[in-house]
């Protein structure tokens, strides 16, 4: 339909106001951007999830953190789609990353603090995905 033509009463617009494609649009749009979101919090807390201070775990306390944060943000920006593919996005990244590299060494050894930062991540997005729903609402 041309923005000339006026329309007419089969025109598929809902609620919103935008027609459904434009909200396709705007949907595959955010689970792209979460995607790549999951990723990048995947890269960064593989990377520091076994840092210490002073003997305390301040690393895999903090990856965790960002990690559920990431999840609750996207479960609120635009549902459980969104929040889904940030965490594939962050499986994917802590998953490639946990591979032996050309060296021989690992970012993810098969040690207690590799193993709760990969299952204590995906946790995080289980977490996020039984939340109320109410939580996530602007109803009062």
């Amino acid at each position: 339909m041309s923005s000339t033509q006026p329309a007419t009463a089969g025109d598929p617009v809902p609620a919103s106001g935008r027609p459904a494609r434009a909200r396709w649009y705007a949907l595959a749009g955010r689970a792209v951007l979460a995607l790549v979101l999951g990723a990048t919090v995947g890269m960064l807390g593989t990377v520091a999830h076994r840092t210490q201070w002073q003997d305390l775990p301040v690393g895999i306390v903090l990856a965790l953190a960002i990690t559920l944060s990431t999840a609750v943000l996207c479960r609120a920006w635009s549902g459980l789609g969104t929040m889904l593919a940030a965490g594939a996005g962050w499986v994917l990244a802590v998953q490639v990353l946990a591979l032996e590299g050309p060296g021989g060494d690992v970012l993810v050894p098969a040690q207690a603090v590799g193993l709760v930062w990969t299952y204590g991540g995906m946790a995080m997005f289980l977490v996020a995905a039984f939340l109320p729903r109410r939580w996530f609402t602007d109803r009062g």
